[in-house]
């Protein structure tokens, strides 16, 4: 027989309620960092690359005075960056 102490109801209570706590308030990770930056890139990338590929299809097909597919570049890096503000700013109040 082994001489292990009981646990005691006020024991478990306090251990269930660490352990709550944990999982509703995790910790900073740096995984979370890296998947922050993951985020923002692509949220800027995938605009932006669109805007590029639809220039240069309009450049093809209806060429103007100015180069379509730079302005869409920066128009999709402009969309890419508001995308990316928001999330950031959702994250920062906690959701």
């Amino acid at each position: 027989m082994t001489d292990k102490p009981d646990k005691s109801a006020k024991d478990i209570g306090r251990s269930a309620r660490r352990m709550k706590q944990a999982r509703d308030a995790p910790g900073p990770s740096p995984l979370r960092g890296v998947s922050t930056f993951g985020m923002i890139g692509w949220s800027i990338a995938v605009p932006t690359v669109v805007g590029a590929f639809l220039g240069l299809w309009l450049d093809r097909v209806a060429p103007q005075a100015f180069s379509w597919t730079i302005a869409l570049i920066l128009g999709g890096v402009t969309i890419g960056a508001l995308i990316a503000w928001r999330w950031v700013d959702s994250e920062g109040d906690g959701k």
